[in-house]
This record gives C-alpha cells, structure tokens and sequence, in this order.
C-alpha cells in the first residue's frame, strides 16, 4: 500500500532545453574553457527523474524544485534540498539517493554535491540528510543489487508532459 496514496500533482514547465550540460555550444569553441554550470542546468537533470512509489516525476510531485537548486561553480559546489510529499515518507533516502547517482553520473568529478531534505519536511531530516551525504553508505547501499535497479528504474528517461495535472 502506498504511504501517500493520493498526492498533489503540479503542473510542470515544458522542457528548457533538450540536453543539459552538453548544449554549451558556442561560436569560438575553445575546448580549454570550463563552462560555468548553472541551476537551471542541474534541475533539467533532475526533473524528470521518476518518483519510486507513483508514477509521476520529481518535478510533478514538487519534491524537486529549480528554486531548491544552488549551485556555486567558482566552488564547485552543488546543493539540493527536495521535499517528500509526506513528513513520514519511508522512500526519503531512496529519493534523495537517486539524485545524488544522477548527480554523479552526470556532472564532472569536481563538484562536491549535498543532497538534503529540505529543512522542517521530514519527521527524520537529520538522519537522512547524514545518510545522504556519507559517500562509503551510499558506495554501500549501491553495491545492494537489488536497491541499484530500483536507482535505475527512477533514472530512466521519462516524459510525462501529458499528464493533466487536474486528473
């Protein structure tokens, strides 16, 4: 049975862009160059990312937002803060999990990304928070084949532009 069983469902903002991070495309190219990353960028690789209990996307449930998104390029620095549907939502971890793999899977070596809950939305924001952000328990829970397919299966593409979010 689903924790949450009947959440809010937002409307979403149409694709900014087809491909993130890659579409620096300038007229002098200079391959040397180190594009400046911004928020806008790192929520369009998060966005659509599929929430594991409905099938909506992070950005539809409001769990991921563009204005919870720093980014601090000079630093290499990266913040996310996302807010479970539910204060008591067991599938916390498991969402902020699979931001910080795609996160990781996307984003050159150098940013040091902080995936979080936002403050005051979960009834155990610190522990998740330090669960989130301990790199040999998340190298642990990603050996965990089983909780890696479930990683997989929220990080596929999705496109649910046609959900009407009044249904």
């Amino acid at each position: 049975m689903k924790e949450n069983a009947n959440p809010t469902i937002y409307a979403v903002e149409r694709k900014r862009r087809d491909h993130p991070i890659s579409s620096h495309v300038e007229t002098n190219w200079d391959e040397d160059a180190r594009d400046a990353f911004t928020a806008e960028e790192v929520f369009e690789l998060i966005r659509n990312l599929n929430d594991p209990e409905h099938p909506l996307t992070l950005e539809q449930l409001k769990v991921a937002t563009l204005e919870n998104v720093r980014v601090d390029d000079s630093r290499s620095t990266i913040r996310i803060q996302f807010t479970p549907t539910i204060p008591h939502c067991s599938m916390a971890t498991l969402i902020g999990l699979c931001i910080r793999v795609k996160l990781l899977r996307s984003l050159p070596q150098r940013f040091k990304v902080r995936v979080e809950v936002s403050p005051g939305a979960h009834a155990s924001e610190a522990a998740v928070n330090k669960q989130l952000n301990d790199k040999e328990r998340v190298a642990a829970a990603l050996e965990n084949a089983h909780l890696l397919g479930v990683v997989n299966k929220c990080l596929e593409e999705t496109e649910h532009s046609g959900v009407d979010p009044k249904q």
